[in-house]
């Protein structure tokens, strides 16, 4: 936790607020060392950003939650679009 708390520049506190508040929720090491993933980190990242443009901590956790699913949304809707029948090109001549 001291690492990633390092990495981004936030306190300890503040990783174990944002796992409080249900945004991440990292892997434990065999020493019970939490550990945190590179998707995590960017959320985590995410977070400090948006509190420190004034944003409320469970404020900024649930922006980043709808953030996340309305990628993911995106994403899922631009891989039906592209299964769809009659979006395939037309064979070049």
């Amino acid at each position: 936790m001291g690492r990633a708390a390092e990495i981004l520049g936030v306190t300890a506190a503040f990783l174990r607020n944002l796992g409080a508040a249900k945004l991440i929720e990292p892997q434990r090491s065999e020493g019970g060392h939490r550990r945190y993933s590179r998707y995590q980190l960017r959320l985590a990242a995410r977070a400090r950003e948006l509190v420190d443009q004034g944003t409320a901590l469970e404020s900024a956790c649930r922006i980043i939650i709808l953030e996340d699913q309305l990628a993911e949304a995106l994403r899922i809707n631009a891989e039906l679009q592209q299964h769809e029948p009659g979006s395939a090109s037309p064979p070049s001549a």
